[in-house]
């Protein structure tokens, strides 16, 4: 029993007592002994035995209420991989429920590696999806495993840490939202937080520990108020107090540049009642007792959020002058605000909720009949990234169904909510009435009414993909592109092909030039050269995405079709340092042209290394750039390596390119474009990328005099508010 009890199992087996029969506890002993003897001599990274992983997930799941299938599938979901043990075993010994479900996990984690990084995140994905629409089981229990993961990140090389706490943040977190599981969700974004930005995070939590006791006493004497009150009206009311998530708190403080004090909602009281009716006579007198603060009031009861989400939502201020936020709701509603779609197994829902379940999970089957039809793998991970949004509006069509979309949708996304029909014969809208533009933003309790015509050949415009917000409705406009205007879209996918190959100086015969096409077109997945460029055309494969993978393919066929020159004698006579005009001492050759490599912007004090291009002299590199080999002699072609250095006495200027990863707030470029020009140092250009997650990155191209100089740049630019780091963009 020791045994049990090191690796966690006992304190398990504790928490599981009473709630299962002794079948199933049997079957849970079962399915721990085959976990131990699997993992006996594996190790995480940590030290600790690998066997403590599984045991957690399991744990975790049994604090959800989850059912004994799940927690002897979270015993052996990695048991399939590390051992002989086959899913007809496991089946034989546990059932048909516990061999799909660990199979549903299992699976997740086979992506070919042959796929770029974004293609296997993206078809990890959908294949969670495909599993979760069998059994939802399966994401709770891959949930319950990345929670138990993230709690143990640290132990991950920093590379790793960062891409595991992005992920975490951009797909498992929304998906825990959107299932309804609260615990889940903001334990893994204060997990993901605290490695992405982690300042920010020890910022935000020294700040709330600090001030825990006065906080907690303000929630204590707010609630014992209220109670004394309500209780007159609504007897059996329970009432409790909580304090925003860091996470919850970091969007609206480093995201929406505001201040803690700013923060309406940075505490709030639920109460929680027996009936409906009691939810909104505890409204009353809540607003009798405070005043509430105008549009801060929120009715999720009459209209649920899309994970069911019900609440009664109101702001108001305290006689001290603090603002706070009170959430009024009945036990079913807490139920599923606390645990969303593992309610159904917690509270043993029966009959009664099994319409309620499967209408939860119809979003899973309407996402999944989108993606089939789209040819761009990555749309299901858009979809989650701009859709799974926690900020919502609700807007009214004219029979008063209510429309839930993401936070800043406009008239497209509502109109592709209510239906793809509907949206590919929009003419026009009305806002409460009145005429409005196709991108006016969707306020809450707005009513939108869609004016559409019956002609046939009115479709979307190309120029809706630009406007609209939801990933599901741009994924509708594509298809339907997709579908009408074939040979529109063939057209435009060869005018758009024609123009990046152009760019990207991608030149062959005709005839070879259809056959390289269609080696892409094969990769993409697409039948034909035509059906590639129709992808092109209607936005189902976004080009700027793979021009690197098809460039790699155009170098590899100009490598195997053409001769090898060679340009660097054998037997050279002994080298002389040679200084060139551009400020650089070329190892041997005299009078030629110099060329600074544009993928990592060498400056005076970096350590560079010359390459000899055939027809364009010598492009220069840093030392450290991706494209310099880490062992020259091992290159394809070492002898068109030279060695290169800097003339330390010629002063030249530089332009080299710098990424700045900052936070949306207004102002931000004037107060670094502000930096430089005290600096005196030139600005040639500025492109900004919007990230989606509350930050942009700013390419600004500037002119510095080295290295040195660039540096004492980038050390002002920090400074600025908002910025998480500077760096030099191509290194």
């Amino acid at each position: 029993m020791t045994q049990t009890y090191e690796t966690g199992f006992g304190r398990l087996l504790e928490s599981l007592k009473g709630n299962f029969s002794e079948k199933d506890m049997d079957r849970i002993n079962k399915a721990y002994s085959i976990a131990y003897a699997a993992h006996k001599d594996q190790k995480r990274r940590s030290g600790e035995p690998y066997i403590i992983h599984p045991v957690a997930v399991a744990q975790i799941l049994s604090d959800m209420g989850m059912d004994a299938d799940s927690i002897c599938a979270a015993l052996l979901h990695d048991v399939v991989e590390d051992t002989e043990m086959t899913d007809e075993e496991i089946r034989s010994i546990f059932g048909k429920d516990v061999e799909h479900l660990v199979e549903g996990v299992t699976k997740l984690g086979q992506i070919p590696l042959s796929a770029s990084k974004e293609e296997q995140q993206s078809e990890n994905v959908r294949k969670m999806f495909l599993a979760m629409s069998e059994d939802i089981r399966v994401i709770i229990i891959k949930l319950a495993d990345r929670l138990h993961n993230m709690r143990t990140l640290r132990f991950m090389p920093e590379e790793k840490r960062l891409y595991k706490a992005k992920e975490t943040l951009e797909i498992y977190a929304p998906i825990a939202h959107r299932l309804g599981i609260r615990a889940f969700k903001e334990e893994l974004e204060d997990l993901a937080i605290s490695f992405l930005d982690t300042v920010a995070y020890n910022e935000i939590a020294q700040t709330l520990e600090k001030q825990v006791e006065s906080r907690q006493a303000f929630l204590d004497n707010i609630k014992s108020e209220i109670l004394e009150r309500v209780r007159q009206e609504v007897p059996n009311v329970h009432i409790e107090g909580r304090i925003k998530s860091v996470h919850g708190i970091y969007r609206k403080t480093y995201m929406k540049d505001k201040t803690i004090d700013e923060i309406y909602d940075i505490y709030a009281v639920r109460l929680i009642v027996d009936s409906v009716y009691e939810c909104y006579c505890c409204l009353g007198i809540i607003h009798d007792m405070f005043n509430p603060i105008p549009g801060r009031f929120k009715d999720y009861i009459s209209t649920p959020k899309p994970n069911m989400y019900q609440s009664l939502h109101t702001t108001v201020i305290g006689k001290a002058g603090v603002p706070f936020e009170v959430q009024i709701r009945t036990w079913e509603m807490h139920h599923t605000a606390e645990y969303g779609i593992a309610a159904h197994w917690k509270y043993k829902l029966g009959m009664s909720g099994k319409a309620k379940f499967e209408e939860r999970l119809s979003w899973i089957r309407q996402l999944l009949e989108s993606q089939k039809e789209s040819d761009d793998v990555e749309d299901i991970v858009k979809t989650i990234k701009t859709d799974f949004v926690p900020e919502e509006v609700f807007a009214f069509t004219p029979k008063g169904d209510v429309i839930s979309l993401p936070m800043g949708s406009c008239i497209i996304d509502f109109a592709y909510a209510i239906h793809s029909g509907v949206g590919n014969k929009m003419i026009g809208a009305k806002a409460d009435g009145r005429i409005t533009t196709l991108d006016h933003k969707i306020n809450n309790g707005e009513i939108i009414e869609i004016l559409t015509t019956s002609s046939q050949g009115k479709g979307p415009s190309r120029d809706w993909l630009k406007i609209a917000k939801t990933a599901s409705a741009k994924s509708k406009i594509r298809q339907w592109f997709k579908k009408e205007k074939r040979d529109e879209n063939i057209a435009e996918g060869k005018a758009e092909v024609e123009r990046e190959f152009k760019r990207n100086n991608i030149t062959l015969p005709e005839k070879q030039m259809l056959e390289f096409i269609s080696k892409i077109a094969e990769k993409q997945r697409c039948n034909s050269a035509d059906d590639f460029f129709a992808a092109i055309g209607y936005g189902g494969i976004t080009l700027t995405n793979i021009i690197p993978r098809i460039k790699d393919e155009y170098t590899k066929l100009v490598k195997a079709t053409q001769p090898q020159q060679e340009v660097v004698p054998t037997v050279q006579p002994p080298k002389k340092a040679v200084k060139s005009t551009e400020g650089i001492i070329i190892e041997g050759i005299d009078n030629c042209l110099i060329k600074f490599s544009r993928c990592c912007d060498p400056l005076p004090g970096d350590d560079i290394i010359g390459f000899i291009t055939r027809g364009h002299g010598v492009s220069i590199h840093t030392k450290k750039c991706a494209n310099v080999p880490k062992d020259i002699s091992k290159a394809a072609e070492p002898e068109r390596w030279i060695n290169a250095s800097w003339d330390t006495k010629v002063q030249n200027s530089y332009r080299v390119t710098l990424a700045i990863t900052c936070m949306d707030r207004v102002g931000m470029l004037a107060d670094l474009s502000a930096v430089i020009a005290n600096m005196h140092v030139m600005i040639h250009s500025i492109f900004t990328k919007d990230t989606n997650d509350g930050r942009s990155t700013i390419y600004m191209t500037i002119t510095v005099n080295g290295a040195e100089h660039m540096k004492n740049v980038c050390e002002k630019l920090k400074k600025v508010k908002g910025v998480l780091s500077t760096e030099r963009s191509g290194l």
